[in-house]
């Protein structure tokens, strides 16, 4: 949305958490690029200081969200009417879409983000992976909003369609999440995620965090 444009505030009572369809993606990326732009391990992985930086989080955002499409993989998004407003990305217990994903996802990123970035994006998931203690689980891997609309409380009601995702699989023990940026970890603990372990990953130290099915 241009700066100069007014900011209409959502209507509460409006929210509508409903699963992404394909023409919601483009937007999709623009509203997690936004949120992943200043985040430590992003910066680290496409190498901040080098020139270039924003095309290739941009590029590596779009990639994984046409492979989470591709693979079926559950992508929220909480609308006001036909307003995109925030957004989240999860992994399920079954998903053939682990650290390795799959040779096509692979390509473009080496294309798109480098190899650089593409290694580090896959050795940090297989990092957290062997470090969640469950064998099926929801790994949340993407979640923002809007910078327009932040400080309405549209996280929370997020943090709930999250969890009405992994309480419709009976067989998840939960929803793991790595948390890079501080100021997050009071949000998640506020959903009832535990800090299971500071985690290095690359240059940075984020916080394995999980919450058990309740």
């Amino acid at each position: 949305m241009p700066l100069s444009q007014t900011v209409v505030a959502p209507d509460m009572d409006n929210i509508k958490a409903i699963y992404l369809a394909a023409e919601d993606l483009k937007i999709a990326a623009s509203i997690l690029y936004q949120a992943y732009h200043d985040d430590p391990l992003f910066m680290d992985i496409f190498q901040y200081n080098k020139e270039g930086y924003e095309s290739r989080l941009r590029s590596a955002i779009r990639e994984e969200l046409n492979a989470f499409w591709q693979a079926r993989q559950p992508m929220i998004g909480l609308f006001d009417d036909k307003r995109l407003l925030a957004v989240a990305c999860l992994i399920g217990p079954d998903a053939e879409f682990g650290p390795s994903r799959f040779w096509h996802w692979r390509l473009k990123m080496l294309l798109t983000a480098g190899y650089f970035g593409t290694k580090q994006m896959v050795d940090k998931e297989q990092k957290v992976r062997e470090h969640i203690p469950a064998q099926r689980y929801h790994m949340l891997s993407f979640i923002g909003v809007h910078p327009d609309y932040q400080h309405y409380g549209l996280g929370h009601i997020l943090m709930s369609a999250i969890d009405s995702v992994m309480k419709e699989d009976a067989a998840s023990e939960g929803i793991g999440v790595y948390v890079t940026l501080p100021k997050c970890l009071s949000f998640f603990e506020d959903g009832q995620y535990k800090m299971l372990e500071a985690l290095e990953t690359g240059h940075i130290t984020g916080h394995l965090m999980f919450c058990e099915r309740q």
